[in-house]
């Protein structure tokens, strides 16, 4: 198929998905728009929930996979539209519409990049592309839930919106929730152990502490203290103190290293709500990178959290529009840029198959 018609149908795709709202966890119209999309063009597809995958035609178990990954849920949109969401009108180079760029138009390029090879019986690798769901919400029933249904992955093109430039680093998340305890007594008299003291000294520490290794893209590990609480009337000396730490992992750690210094320095009781949110990397020599170089893209650390922060392979990330247009009003991407990734990943990925 040539890429004047790939462009065509993408577009044409993009379009529909539009039409079609999908916000997290309700998925399932865009799932079957995906899942038809593919079939009618020969391809035999997979379905679990509302995540759509598929294999090139001559895949082989003995040969490694590159995994092709986007999203098709979306958040809701915002009170300042002043157009229809869920209208794909076309005006001069933009297409608008809720996830036009964030992230349908990744996930039609990488659709458009995939049948581009989907034939061909020559390639030094297999190719999965899959277009899943809940990643707006950082949901279980997305791509986390199908990884072991894929087989084994070489590495992954994961398609957000980075103007197509070379996202090699993605910042993890962590979020604990700390309890410094004391005891309860009357505020008037020597009484009590106060949580609230406790957790100043804490607190101070994860205010000034610095982690050792520094990443080259992304400077220190961050943590900030972001809710607190504690006590219930002005005379009771608290007992317990609550505090949340938001922490942005760099990709010189991983969660459970970071969970391990932290216990080693505070006193408070420290538990992760999830520790599934990694930072991910892929190394600036690997092929896939280099391929990217020589076509005249840039390397930089992404500070956004997506799916890839799920996968324990090595990872870029790579898409078309621009991530701040992402869940902004009248969001839109442009038809250009659309063209542009698709000419880019086909380009790319020839380096390496």
């Amino acid at each position: 198929m040539k890429q004047e018609e790939l462009y065509q149908n993408a577009v044409t795709l993009l379009q529909s998905l539009i039409r079609t709202p999908s916000l997290s966890k309700e998925e399932d119209a865009t799932a079957e728009l995906l899942a038809s999309f593919l079939q009618g063009h020969g391809v035999a597809i997979h379905r679990k929930g509302n995540n759509v995958w598929a294999f090139n035609r001559h895949y082989d178990p003995a040969k490694p996979t590159i995994l092709l990954n986007s999203h098709h849920d979306t958040v809701k949109p915002n009170t300042a539209y002043t157009r229809d969401p869920f209208s794909p009108e076309i005006e001069g180079d933009r297409l608008y519409g809720l996830g036009s760029n964030d992230a349908g138009a990744s996930g039609v390029s990488l659709l458009a990049a995939f049948l581009h090879y989907y034939d061909r019986s020559d390639l030094k690798y297999n190719l999965c592309v899959a277009i899943t769901a809940e990643e707006e919400n950082s949901g279980s029933g997305g791509l986390e839930s199908i990884i072991p249904d894929l087989g084994p992955l070489e590495f992954a093109i994961v398609g957000e919106p980075t103007l197509m430039q070379l996202a090699i680093a993605e910042r993890g998340l962590m979020v604990i929730d700390c309890t410094a305890h004391g005891k309860a007594g009357h505020a008037a008299r020597e009484e009590g152990d106060n949580a609230i003291y406790k957790a100043m000294r804490d607190i101070e520490w994860f205010r000034t502490y610095r982690f050792p290794k520094e990443s080259d893209l992304f400077g220190a590990v961050k943590m900030s203290v972001t809710i607190i609480s504690a006590g219930s009337q002005h005379n009771v000396v608290p007992a317990q103190c609550r505090f949340t730490v938001d922490i942005r992992v760099t990709d010189r750690y991983t969660n459970e290293e970071v969970l391990e210094i932290i216990r080693e320095h505070v006193q408070c009781e420290v538990t992760p709500r999830s520790t599934r949110l990694k930072p991910s990397s892929i190394p600036p020599s690997h092929p896939i990178v280099q391929a990217g170089l020589a076509l005249g893209r840039t390397t930089y650390g992404s500070p956004t959290t997506s799916d890839q922060a799920l996968l324990d392979i090595p990872s870029l990330k790579l898409g078309v529009g621009d991530s701040a247009r992402s869940h902004s009003a009248d969001e839109f991407v442009h038809l250009s840029e659309i063209r542009e990734g698709i000419e880019l990943y086909i380009e790319m990925l020839k380096a390496v198959l």
